[in-house]
């Protein structure tokens, strides 16, 4: 009985470090870096001025999205390296909640804040949560955790 115990406790704890990652603004790059749960880079974002839009880079600096608001219909669109659109993000009022959506128009999910646990909860489409972001004063960095239920 307590190897089995010891054992779903190891288990508990690698899938809830496996399940981590975190992001950080770097002052002296200018730019959100992103890092798996190992401490491992695994991308960055930085602000292209020129274009007004966020890129998205992989570890190497290989462009992979873009962002860039969209006034005329007030979201905020997601575009790959082509140009292509994937996506965009749109504030729901009436829920208090961002909805995201795919390039067809259909919902796939939302982020809405939870003033009890001071973090914003992540949903699919269905409105199963499936993670949320919270920031670390200690380590002064947003940290993403996928719900392990």
């Amino acid at each position: 009985m307590k190897k089995l115990l010891i054992l779903v406790v190891i288990i508990m704890i690698t899938t809830s470090l496996k399940a981590q990652s975190s992001q950080k603004y770097n002052s002296l790059y200018q730019r959100t870096e992103f890092f798996d749960s190992y401490g491992n880079m695994t991308g960055y974002a930085k602000k292209n001025n020129l274009y007004n839009r966020m890129e998205y880079f992989d570890a190497k600096g290989n462009m992979v999205k873009y962002e860039k608001q969209n006034d005329l219909y007030n979201r905020k669109e997601t575009y790959d390296q082509n140009g292509n659109q994937q996506g965009y993000e749109k504030k729901n009022d009436l829920y208090n909640r961002t909805d995201q959506f795919n390039s067809n128009g259909n919902q796939t999910g939302s982020k809405k804040w939870n003033d009890l646990y001071k973090r914003y909860d992540v949903f699919d489409a269905r409105g199963n949560k499936i993670g949320h972001y919270k920031y670390n004063d200690l380590y002064q960095k947003w940290e993403y955790t996928k719900s392990s239920y």
